[in-house]
């Protein structure tokens, strides 16, 4: 089975996608999704279900940022590309909770959805250039981690755990 990253350089390859911020909206729908917008109860980020006519309906929580909203239809994106066979996917949040009780761990499906959306949302070669774009910057690690929140459209939280999947942890 191909890598994730694999599949995420072949996709923005086909869609022609070659900066930040990668349209995941427009890839949804270029895979055959419709996407909308409701508002839900606030644990729930998204749901995914597959149509009879081989469409799909992605319904996106309208209450959510939109930084998680854009990281929800990534997410939906990952479980239509890479678990087939799966009429309806419904996505609540996980929350990590660091103080209490262990939160329940996800699935290997979200996992693996939430590390795609990830890579979509952050791909490594953009990511690495728009670093290196801020090389002379002299920013605080705050700083240019916002800053490359801002330019991906992506929270800031995401983005520090995108570059700790590098290993490039940035003090605050």
């Amino acid at each position: 089975m191909p890598r994730s990253d694999d599949r995420v350089d072949a996709l923005l390859k086909r869609f022609d996608v070659h900066n930040a911020p990668v349209p995941v909206d427009r890839i949804a729908e270029c895979l055959g999704a419709r996407i909308t917008f409701k508002e839900f109860d606030d644990n729930l980020s998204g749901i995914l279900v597959r149509l009879d006519d081989g469409t799909a309906a992605i319904a996106v929580n309208s209450s959510h940022a939109l930084t998680r909203q854009r990281f929800t239809i990534a997410h939906e994106i990952a479980h239509l590309l890479l678990h087939e066979g799966r009429p309806v996917f419904v996505d609540r949040l996980v929350r990590v909770n660091l103080r209490r009780e262990p939160s329940a761990k996800p699935s290997r499906e979200e996992t693996v959805a939430n590390r795609f959306a990830a890579e979509l949302l952050m791909p490594e070669s953009f990511l690495m250039g728009a670093i290196i774009e801020q090389r002379d910057a002299h920013l605080s690690s705050r700083a240019l981690i916002e800053r490359l929140a801002d330019l991906f459209q992506t929270s800031p939280q995401a983005m520090e755990y995108r570059l700790a999947d590098f290993g490039l942890s940035l003090p605050s």
